[in-house]
């Protein structure tokens, strides 16, 4: 990616999805009596909620699936929960375990991609003064020379998109701005 840098989150691989529902059936016969159009030939709200509980199935049954793997290998890893989420626990802990290293290896081609929908259901709550925060920094950001730096949502989270972290302009930001998020002016910078 290079000097590019995204921000936000992972980066969507929806082909994985989209194979997976459709070998699963997803998107039904030939009765047409469930679909709704909407005015602009959109999704509607239902089939958008529709999509993100069928990705987040997806996902779960895939996180089962490299559970079932690193524990053939033998890795006693803890089911997913109903996120997907997998809790490995202490990592310094099964990063030094021979056992754990050859299950993560073996079974790394397994994990199935973070799914956009399911990435922002696992976003936690912000309260009022972290998203006020979170805007305060954006528009610092865009005003001392990253005008390509993203915006918040309306959840108050950074929107996922790319932005040139490596320019003068982004580099000149992001010294400006750090105060705002806790980061002393004082403090290194990181490396782009």
């Amino acid at each position: 990616m290079g000097a590019r840098q995204r921000f936000g989150g992972r980066v969507l691989l929806g082909v994985v999805a989209v194979v997976a529902m459709t070998a699963t059936g997803c998107g039904g016969g030939g009765d047409k009596s469930d679909e709704v159009a909407s005015a602009g030939g959109g999704r509607t709200s239902a089939d958008t909620s529709k999509q993100a509980s069928s990705e987040l199935s997806a996902y779960v049954e895939g996180q089962r699936k490299w559970v079932k793997c690193l524990r053939d290998a033998g890795f006693d890893a803890p089911d997913p929960d109903a996120k997907g989420k997998v809790d490995l626990g202490d990592a310094s802990k099964w990063k030094k375990d021979p056992t754990a290293l050859k299950a993560q290896e073996k079974c790394a081609d397994q994990v199935p991609p973070l799914p956009e929908s399911v990435e922002k259901g696992q976003q936690p709550e912000l309260s009022k003064a972290e998203i006020a925060k979170n805007q305060t920094y954006a528009k610092c950001m865009q005003e001392h020379g990253a005008p390509d730096f993203p915006d918040t949502d309306e959840t108050g989270h950074f929107r996922d998109v790319t932005w040139d972290s490596t320019s003068a302009g982004g580099k000149r930001a992001t010294r400006e701005c750090a105060s705002v998020i806790g980061i002393p002016a004082d403090a290194p910078s990181p490396k782009g």
